[in-house]
């Protein structure tokens, strides 16, 4: 193998390691606000992010008590299709309820 020849071969083996690497993944967070009712969050985190109603009560309280809590964590696409059905849904119940998206 020449020098060229093994070079080519890094680089391939480089460009193979790109492709394969997982894609960054993004934490799915709620925000606390003073409107929204704890039981359209437990709703929320039920539908959209298939939680048990205990885990979904135990984050609520977490958002409720801090101020933030994680709903999850995901691949770019399906964090942003997640906020955007929060906002959507929050919206049409007429709740201000917030929802980030945050890499890991």
């Amino acid at each position: 193998m020449t020098l060229s020849d093994f070079e080519q071969d890094l680089k391939t083996r480089e460009k193979i390691e790109d492709e394969l690497r997982e894609p960054p993944r993004y934490k799915v967070l709620l925000h606390n606000d003073d409107f929204t009712t704890m039981d359209f969050v437990v709703k929320i985190l039920e539908e959209v992010f298939h939680k048990s109603p205990s885990e979904a009560t135990n984050i609520m309280l977490r958002v409720h008590k801090q101020g933030i809590g994680e709903c999850g964590t995901y691949p770019a696409e399906i964090a942003e299709t997640k906020v955007d059905t929060v906002h959507s849904r929050a919206r049409a119940a007429g709740f201000p309820l917030l929802a980030t998206a945050e890499k890991v």
